[in-house]
């Protein structure tokens, strides 16, 4: 996943001074040290709360119209059954959906089996460099580089490099200001012209000195000890060849789909990308907060910054591109749930659907890079997760146009069970999703679980089938924003 970039006005205006001042002084971040758990101080809202009972109360009248229609149910699935399409249709889905089960009783499996690596002590931490590629960010970039130098990791094994891609606004003064404010702790460079996030990154990887890497994005947030958290399982395990981090949501304070994010972010990191590590093929290492070891980069940065796809030269998913391709060479890719950074997500409904198709591009891309060599001798010793997982996304995109097909049908033929049947199973399946948040963190956030979902059902559903057919475009998307 790459991290979005966007932050409103209002959020910049009331927040930023605050996130330094609080940065610096060690207390932005409430932990319970028995827990290691994270929080950001979220004041309530009365419109969020409104929402919440809102999406209640839709997927209860779900429910019950699925109750009161059940014999509309049976016939239109004997309707189904009998068409000439409907039962090979039936079969296809049946088979998935108990695939899908395996795979969800699996990842549970492999979730609650792992452990992130425990901080190694400062002499054995290896020499890092780290990448700030930075554009438009304004004073954000300067509250992501005060935190990282403050991290508790030894200053003379720490390379800090930020990169300034040709901003329009006055991010390359608040580099100035870092710049003065920390002095040789601190590097600064300035790219000629705007050139992209892949770019910038290709620059800091050639001048960075570190035998690790690692890339954090310039309206993000680290820990005191995320550093050396993330950079330990480098030295544990020797077949590692890159490290994703923990993202949790920053600016979640008086925006909706931030608060809705958030939980989202949680059962995609600490869920999701907990089993894939115990698998060693976490499938994206993110753009937030990623390390990656040296040998390994330079292993495949031509190939990486000189990467194309349909004829056109690749400008987004670099940090997936990255990981597949580290991957390829049959280093296993980890997941640390102790390296905690917070970025900022869209707060709007156009910056947010931009960033999903953006993502959701690239992983068709990336996708059919990885079924280059999945099915290959790519690594020493078991493959069978990351075959599983290449699979479990192959699935999702291959029935993409299938399943949008039979929802336009069954919208058309019978639009009451339509929406009372989808209301219904996202109080289902959502629940997972509210109960696991509510556990890690927080019993009222974890409601928003069930709204993301009705959100997300109803109104990004078209990202998938738009991202695949139009998967060769370029461009972020939200640089404008």
């Amino acid at each position: 996943m790459e991290s979005e970039t966007i932050i409103s006005e209002q959020f910049y205006a009331n927040n930023s001074s605050a996130i330094s001042e609080k940065t610096l002084t060690g207390s932005f971040f409430r932990t319970n040290e028995k827990s290691q758990k994270v929080h950001v101080e979220r004041p309530s809202s009365p419109f969020g709360l409104a929402i919440l009972v809102a999406t209640f109360l839709l997927m209860l009248s779900g429910v019950y119209l699925v109750f009161q229609f059940q014999d509309d149910f049976e016939q239109f699935h004997f309707e189904r059954i009998a068409s000439t399409w409907g039962l090979p249709f039936l079969i296809l889905t049946t088979i998935l959906f108990f695939y899908q089960t395996g795979v969800f009783l699996y990842s549970s499996y492999l979730y609650l089996r792992y452990k992130p690596i425990e901080s190694v002590s400062d002499d054995l931490l290896p020499t890092c460099t780290i990448i700030v590629p930075a554009y438009n960010e304004g004073k954000l970039v300067w509250d992501t580089l005060l935190s990282l130098a403050e991290s508790d990791y030894p200053a003379e094994k720490l390379q800090l490099l930020a990169i300034d891609d040709g901003s329009k606004d006055d991010t390359w003064y608040w580099m100035q200001e870092a710049k003065a404010k920390l002095g040789d702790r601190v590097t600064i460079f300035q790219q000629p012209k705007n050139q992209g996030k892949r770019q910038a990154l290709y620059r800091g990887f050639k001048l960075g000195t570190g035998e690790i890497f690692v890339t954090v994005d310039s309206d993000s947030i680290v820990k005191k000890d995320t550093l050396r958290n993330l950079v330990s399982p480098f030295v544990v395990n020797k077949k590692c060849g890159a490290v994703a981090g923990n993202v949790q949501v920053l600016n979640n304070k008086s925006a909706v789909l931030p608060k809705m994010l958030n939980v989202s972010f949680v059962m995609s990191f600490e869920y999701q990308r907990s089993a894939e590590s115990e698998l060693g093929s976490v499938l994206c290492t993110p753009g937030a907060l990623a390390a990656y070891r040296r040998d390994a980069v330079f292993n495949c940065l031509p190939e990486w910054i000189n990467q194309t796809f349909m004829g056109e030269p690749s400008d987004i998913g670099e940090d997936r591109a990255l990981t597949n391709m580290i991957l390829k060479q049959g280093f296993e890719v980890k997941f640390q749930k102790n390296a905690v950074v917070l970025t900022n997500v869209p707060e709007e409904y156009k910056g947010l659907y931009k960033m999903f198709i953006r993502w959701a591009r690239s992983n068709v891309r990336e996708n059919l890079m990885m079924a280059k060599f999945v099915f290959t001798d790519f690594r020493k010793g078991s493959k069978f997760g990351a075959r599983m997982l290449f699979l479990n996304q192959f699935f999702k995109i291959a029935m993409t146009y299938p399943f949008l097909l039979f929802m336009l049908y069954f919208i058309a033929v019978h639009p009451i069970l339509f929406l009372s049947s989808t209301l219904a199973a996202i109080l289902i399946f959502s629940t997972f999703s509210m109960l696991f948040y509510a556990k890690r963190y927080n019993l009222s956030e974890s409601f928003w679980a069930y709204s993301y979902s009705v959100f997300y059902t109803f109104s990004l559903f078209w990202i998938a089938p738009y991202a695949i057919a139009t998967a060769n475009k370029k461009g972020w998307l939200t640089r404008g924003l």
